[in-house]
Protein backbone atom coordinates (compact mmCIF):
# COMPACT_ATOMS: atom_id res chain seq x y z
CA UNK A 1 0.00 0.00 0.00
CA UNK A 2 1.23 3.50 -0.81
CA UNK A 3 0.72 6.64 1.19
CA UNK A 4 -0.61 9.79 -0.44
CA UNK A 5 -1.80 13.20 0.70
CA UNK A 6 -5.02 14.91 -0.37
CA UNK A 7 -6.29 18.41 0.18
CA UNK A 8 -10.03 18.45 0.89
CA UNK A 9 -12.18 21.53 1.29
CA UNK A 10 -13.99 21.97 4.60
CA UNK A 11 -17.38 20.84 3.26
CA UNK A 12 -15.99 17.59 1.84
CA UNK A 13 -13.93 16.90 4.97
CA UNK A 14 -16.97 17.44 7.22
CA UNK A 15 -19.14 15.13 5.11
CA UNK A 16 -16.50 12.39 4.99
CA UNK A 17 -15.74 12.67 8.68
CA UNK A 18 -19.43 12.44 9.64
CA UNK A 19 -19.96 9.45 7.38
CA UNK A 20 -16.87 7.71 8.71
CA UNK A 21 -18.20 8.12 12.26
CA UNK A 22 -21.63 6.74 11.28
CA UNK A 23 -20.12 3.74 9.50
CA UNK A 24 -17.45 3.23 12.18
CA UNK A 25 -14.61 3.43 9.71
CA UNK A 26 -11.98 5.97 8.72
CA UNK A 27 -11.95 8.77 6.20
CA UNK A 28 -9.08 6.95 4.49
CA UNK A 29 -11.20 3.82 4.07
CA UNK A 30 -14.04 5.85 2.60
CA UNK A 31 -11.70 7.53 0.11
CA UNK A 32 -10.09 4.23 -0.88
CA UNK A 33 -13.50 2.63 -1.45
CA UNK A 34 -14.74 5.60 -3.49
CA UNK A 35 -11.63 5.51 -5.69
CA UNK A 36 -11.90 1.73 -6.05
CA UNK A 37 -15.57 1.97 -7.06
CA UNK A 38 -14.93 4.79 -9.52
CA UNK A 39 -11.77 3.60 -11.23
CA UNK A 40 -11.57 -0.15 -10.73
CA UNK A 41 -15.08 -1.41 -10.03
CA UNK A 42 -16.59 -0.28 -13.32
CA UNK A 43 -13.75 -1.78 -15.32
CA UNK A 44 -14.13 -5.09 -13.49
CA UNK A 45 -17.88 -5.10 -14.07
CA UNK A 46 -17.35 -4.39 -17.79
CA UNK A 47 -14.80 -7.22 -18.01
CA UNK A 48 -17.26 -9.65 -16.40
CA UNK A 49 -20.06 -8.51 -18.70
CA UNK A 50 -17.86 -8.94 -21.78
CA UNK A 51 -16.86 -12.45 -20.71
CA UNK A 52 -20.54 -13.35 -20.36
CA UNK A 53 -21.31 -11.80 -23.75
CA UNK A 54 -18.60 -13.60 -25.73
CA UNK A 55 -19.96 -16.53 -27.67
CA UNK A 56 -23.69 -15.75 -27.49
CA UNK A 57 -23.92 -15.03 -31.22
CA UNK A 58 -24.62 -17.98 -33.48
CA UNK A 59 -21.69 -19.03 -35.59
CA UNK A 60 -22.11 -18.53 -39.32
CA UNK A 61 -22.34 -21.66 -41.43
CA UNK A 62 -18.93 -23.20 -41.97
CA UNK A 63 -19.12 -22.89 -45.76
CA UNK A 64 -20.61 -19.39 -45.91
CA UNK A 65 -18.40 -16.50 -46.85
CA UNK A 66 -19.23 -12.85 -46.25
CA UNK A 67 -20.99 -12.35 -49.59
CA UNK A 68 -23.19 -15.41 -49.09
CA UNK A 69 -24.13 -14.25 -45.60
CA UNK A 70 -25.20 -10.82 -46.86
CA UNK A 71 -27.25 -12.35 -49.68
CA UNK A 72 -28.95 -14.70 -47.23
CA UNK A 73 -29.82 -11.81 -44.92
CA UNK A 74 -31.27 -9.78 -47.80
CA UNK A 75 -33.62 -12.55 -48.98
CA UNK A 76 -37.26 -12.73 -47.97
CA UNK A 77 -40.02 -10.27 -47.25
CA UNK A 78 -38.04 -8.32 -44.67
CA UNK A 79 -37.19 -5.58 -47.18
CA UNK A 80 -40.83 -5.35 -48.33
CA UNK A 81 -41.86 -4.52 -44.78
CA UNK A 82 -39.33 -1.71 -44.63
CA UNK A 83 -40.28 -0.01 -47.90
CA UNK A 84 -42.54 3.01 -47.72
CA UNK A 85 -45.26 2.81 -50.19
Amino acid sequence: MRRTQLYLDDQLWTALHARARREKTTVSDLVRQAVRDRYIGDREQRRIAMRQFVGIRKSPAANANGTEQVRRLRRGARLDKLSVG
